[in-house]
């Protein structure tokens, strides 16, 4: 019994020696400094949440950067660009992913913008639309959908027009404060609470259920409307052109929605109007703008290379003067 205790005590004494000395080694080890360990490696967390516009191409950006810095770690989430400024003004998160303007008292509170990419909001159908052709042919102008989003004159297709089917329009909007939803709105001279219809979660589920109805009518981000495999509309959607000109058609220079690279050219070259064509944002803190880790990712995706991957995902890249401007944000005081 007595030699028992005697080895149970020796247990104990090792044990404790040995915690004592992983907390004196922890103690002396060198601490990363701003993100930056001794040897000069970048280290650390970046948490992200946001507009579902820039959740997928944040995704391929930090897979591409923790290949380069493999002691950095990413957690990113979708939920709404109102979800990101909200978490990156509470520090739930480190950067806020939003695609809409910042309102003032969002850069009051601290909101900092960078942008890192433009893209659209596009008008959408149902591709089983009994007037798809038609459709597609004399598209809407401004007005037309102001009716249809926000007045509600328009209940019935043929209300538009004579030639469309006496059915009722099926109009969905977001539920969630989102930055398509407000670029939308902001087209249509309005806020995004005005717009009337159904209201659904996320840029999926709207894409979804206007695949689901044949009569509807909604609005998506290009990349949630295009397939990025075949550059062509996803299986059961289908793009409401703008009639710019109000000339009750859809003349050559408004013609640019058939494939993906063509509606991307148009963006690039300000032929699609802005807005619905907007700025997609990494927003952080201003206090947050010496924090290394956060710099050396943000620079990162503003070289050459990654915004290279912009056009195949759905998205418009900066040009070499925006990708000044926006770095020289990341150094000014």
């Amino acid at each position: 019994m007595t030699e028992k205790r005697i080895v149970y005590t020796k247990h104990y004494v090792v044990q404790l020696l040995s915690l004592v000395f992983v907390l004196f080694t922890h103690a002396c080890a060198p601490k990363p400094s701003n993100n930056v360990d001794a040897s000069g490696r970048l280290v650390g967390n970046i948490s992200i949440s946001g507009a579902f516009a820039l959740y997928p191409i944040a995704i391929l950006w930090s897979e591409d950067f923790k290949a380069l810095h493999p002691d950095v770690r990413f957690n990113i989430s979708a939920g709404g660009a109102g979800k990101g400024i909200t978490d990156v003004l509470t520090n739930m998160v480190d950067i806020g992913l939003v695609s809409r303007d910042l309102h003032q008292q969002e850069i009051d509170k601290g909101a900092y913008p960078i942008h890192v990419a433009k893209d659209a909001v596009i008008g959408t159908i149902n591709s089983t639309h009994p007037n798809f052709e038609l459709i597609a042919a004399r598209g809407l102008t401004q007005q037309e959908l102001v009716d249809i989003f926000v007045t509600r004159k328009y209940k019935n297709w043929n209300e538009i027009d004579s030639r469309f089917v006496a059915q009722p329009i099926e109009v969905y909007t977001r539920s969630d404060a989102a930055g398509a939803a407000e670029t939308w709105a902001k087209f249509l001279g309005v806020n995004q609470e005005d717009l009337k219809g159904i209201g659904i979660f996320g840029d999926p589920g709207i894409a979804q259920a206007i695949k689901d109805r044949p009569l509807s009518i909604g609005f998506n981000n290009i990349n949630y409307l295009f397939d990025l495999k075949t550059k062509l509309p996803s299986s059961g959607l289908a793009v409401i052109p703008i009639d710019i000109n109000h000339d009750g058609k859809i003349d050559t220079e408004e013609d640019f929605y058939s494939t993906l690279p063509e509606l991307t050219a148009a963006v690039a070259a300000n032929r699609y109007p802005s807005p619905p064509a907007r700025d997609l944002t990494f927003v952080i803190q201003q206090e947050h703008r010496d924090n290394a880790l956060l710099k050396a990712f943000i620079q990162f995706v503003l070289e050459k290379e990654q915004q290279g991957y912009l056009l195949e995902n759905g998205y418009v890249p900066l040009n070499e003067e925006a990708i000044a401007v926006e770095n020289k944000k990341l150094l000014t005081r």
